[in-house]
């Protein structure tokens, strides 16, 4: 491997190469969902951008303020990632599929697809109540470990 002046390191010419193809097919992507649209998808990308960070971030990090406040134990350090990681993954699966979850583009996905836009929801609120149940389950086995670890006190 060479190294530039700067000291960091060059790629090999496989590198480089995987890297220029990744370009194109990236190049390529985007001029095929620019294709005629490019104001619609730059006003897309500024809206998300907007609601991000004007509206849903500072929703999230008051509820997380609220839950490290809420849970006033000691513990709560340790506790917090049993809320924030399913709630993640869930708030996550709920932006990425919302369109669908809403059930705002069902005749569309049935258009396109031949297969029925129901049920989202349902998977949805399923897949949330079994990443919460698996959190509540981990944070139940850490809590029975660390009780049985400890001495009991003496009187």
């Amino acid at each position: 491997m060479r190294r530039t002046t700067a000291g960091r390191a060059v790629g090999s010419p496989f590198r480089i190469l995987l890297l220029l193809s990744s370009f194109a097919l990236a190049g390529y992507a985007g001029v095929r969902l620019l294709d005629g649209r490019g104001t619609e998808v730059a006003l897309w990308f500024a809206g998300a951008a907007l609601l991000h960070d004007l509206v849903l971030l500072p929703l999230y990090a008051g509820a997380d303020r609220l839950l490290a406040r809420g849970l006033t134990s000691v513990d709560r350090r340790a506790w917090t990632p049993y809320v924030r990681v399913p709630a993640v993954f869930s708030g996550l699966l709920l932006l990425v599929w919302f369109p669908m979850v809403s059930g705002d583009t069902a005749d569309r996905y049935r258009a396109s697809t031949t297969l029925s836009g129901d049920g989202f929801l349902a998977r949805w609120l399923l897949i949330t109540a079994v990443l919460f149940g698996c959190s509540a389950v981990l944070l139940a086995a850490r809590l029975r470990r660390a009780t049985k670890r400890r001495p009991p006190a003496a009187h």
